[in-house]
């Protein structure tokens, strides 16, 4: 396991730090192949099958990276990531990066892989492994800002829409994080700066969830009922991290999308912003259905039944501690957070 980790965060270290395209791809190699062993792990039939996915996709997309990578040294005799200049070869690195983090409509596989997946392994995967194609993104600056607009307005469509009829966890969460990809990929043309602020908030909102969902070992929508009986503080506070990830104030996640809906205004994209807005209340509905299962419905059950269901856990709660804090008091640190954007 340690070796798994340590290669995984050498094959991130290794894409953030390299500015030749073909050292990028070795870094996302390494991390891709890091991480199979993590997801097949279980020894699950879906488990197998969500790994086997999982690596076909991401094959696919880094081959498709090393050919646009040779397609434009050999235009423009350049290796180096920030010298894409060509049309053509840029096109196709964006839409093999999008492939590799789950952006619509190459998102497909990203819901089916999270749901044969743990929720610890579920969560290097929708948090660690977006990190090394987000770096290369926020680095080639697309010459044609089209396409990407296209599938960033698609993802937060489609994040919404797809997570309306979910029963599985796994799968809203799946959807969520696609519909903030379209919020971070939107942005990313005119500010990259607000891209990082919206990906690391991001980041802490998911993994309160994720943590919270594992201390609860929910799966489904209908686990949710128990979740009172076993840990009632943190059933209180559930609610506000998933209003959080919905993007409401006065809670954390209303930070970035009030940035970047600031941001789309100032570029006279007043279009774009009310459809992203728009599409954002798709998503607040799932979270909202997520946050009356678990606080308003109690499994059925007599009064001596339910102690059974407070089992003491050995889990450590300070990464859980730490996120929760996070994701739902950092909005009051606004002015301060824009200040060191802007410099």
């Amino acid at each position: 396991m340690s070796i798994f980790l340590i290669a995984l965060g050498l094959g991130t270290t290794t894409t953030f730090a390299s500015s030749h395209w073909l050292l990028a791809w070795v870094g996302l190699e390494i991390n891709t192949l890091a991480i199979l062993p993590l997801m097949a792990q279980t020894h699950h039939p879906r488990a197998v099958e969500a790994t086997t996915k999982y690596f076909l996709t991401q094959a696919t997309a880094t081959a498709t990276m090393l050919f646009a990578a040779m397609t434009n040294a050999w235009i423009t005799g350049q290796w180096d990531i920030t010298q894409m200049s060509h049309p053509l070869p840029t096109v196709i690195v964006t839409i093999a990066l999008c492939l590799k983090i789950g952006l619509a409509p190459m998102h497909s596989w990203l819901p089916e892989v999270l749901q044969g997946l743990t929720l610890t392994t579920g969560l290097i995967l929708s948090t660690w492994q977006k990190l090394a194609p987000f770096a290369l993104l926020i680095q080639i600056h697309p010459t044609n800002p089209a396409p990407l607009t296209i599938m960033a307005l698609l993802s937060t469509l489609i994040g919404g829409w797809g997570g309306l009829n979910q029963t599985q966890l796994r799968k809203i969460l799946a959807y969520s994080s696609i519909a903030h990809l379209g919020w971070m990929v939107l942005i990313l043309l005119f500010s990259p700066s607000l891209t990082i602020l919206s990906l690391a908030t991001y980041i802490i909102m998911t993994t309160s969830l994720f943590l919270t969902f594992k201390m609860n070992e929910a799966s489904s929508i209908n686990t949710l009922s128990t979740s009172w009986t076993k840990a009632p503080a943190l059933t209180a506070l559930a609610p506000l991290l998933l209003l959080s990830l919905g993007g409401l104030p006065p809670l954390t996640g209303f930070l970035p999308k009030w940035l970047i809906l600031q941001e789309l205004t100032k570029q006279d994209l007043p279009g774009l912003a009310t459809f992203t807005a728009l599409t954002a209340l798709l998503s607040l509905y799932f979270y909202l259905r997520l946050s009356y299962a678990m606080t308003l419905t109690t499994l059925p059950n007599n009064t001596g039944g339910m102690t059974p269901w407070r089992l003491p856990h050995n889990q450590p709660s300070l990464p859980l501690a730490f996120s929760s804090t996070s994701s739902m008091l950092l909005l009051p640190l606004a002015p301060a957070i824009m200040a060191f954007l802007l410099t």
